[in-house]
């Protein structure tokens, strides 16, 4: 049998349940909400993070590309020197020639912008030409890259003069010894050929000295053996009367 008391208690019951009920609904909702912002805030990140990937990437390769680097520099250095020459100023410039005629003045502003971007262009790939800025720029992306690359520690001042010059100079001073001695040995080595060539000549001339006496004297006996012969044919007695 039921208590004139059991009433009231199952409706605290329910009142409880559905106390405890409400706040995990609330809770759900509120996790529910935040879930889609969670997943908003990765992808933000993401996208960040690949944006700043990109950007050191960029760094990179405008690192390692100077040459890349220094000609976009001058592309917007020249774009803003060409934008100095606007078609404001110049029509300001020549007012009255472009109230008479405003087409003709655009026109000669195009011709003028246009002659102006390809004479600086010309004089700046002269003077990268000239001074070889190409080849110099990639020679020091190498040496970077290489210096990356090096596990050695780069080299970097004792604080000792003396030591820090003599580091520098004995590997100069070292290659310009081992450069004269391979010229000694070398100057050494034609001297050696020279001599021997010079020898082989004074043989020859010795024995072209000998051979010369050789004929010389045979040439004289025979020329003694004719006039004993020449005389003995025909005695001066006979021619004498």
């Amino acid at each position: 049998m039921e208590g004139p008391g059991q009433p009231p208690l199952n409706k605290k019951k329910k009142t409880k349940e559905g106390v405890a009920a409400a706040p995990k609904d609330s809770v759900n909702k509120q996790e529910n909400e935040k879930e889609p912002q969670r997943n908003g805030e990765e992808v933000s990140s993401r996208e960040a993070k690949a944006k700043s990937a990109d950007k050191t990437s960029e760094k990179t390769d405008a690192r390692f590309n100077r040459f890349k680097l220094f000609d976009k520099v001058i592309q917007k250095s020249l774009e803003k020197y060409v934008e100095l020459a606007s078609l404001n100023r110049f029509t300001n410039m020549f007012h009255p020639l472009y109230e008479k005629n405003p087409e003709k003045m655009k026109n000669i502003h195009k011709q003028f912008i246009e002659e102006l971007r390809k004479s600086v262009q010309e004089d700046i790939q002269i003077l990268v030409e000239e001074g070889q800025l190409k080849h110099k720029l990639n020679e020091l992306d190498k040496l970077e890259s290489s210096a990356i690359n090096n596990p050695n520690p780069a080299w970097r001042p004792s604080g000792v003069p003396e030591q820090d010059l003599c580091s520098f100079l004995m590997p100069y001073y070292q290659k310009q010894e081992a450069y004269m001695r391979r010229e000694l040995k070398k100057i050494k080595a034609e001297n050696a050929a020279l001599a021997q060539r010079v020898q082989a000549g004074r043989e020859n001339i010795a024995q072209t000295e000998q051979h010369v006496s050789t004929t010389v004297n045979e040439w004289k006996t025979t020329v003694t053996e004719f006039e004993k012969r020449a005389a003995s044919l025909c005695p001066e007695d006979v021619f004498n009367l």
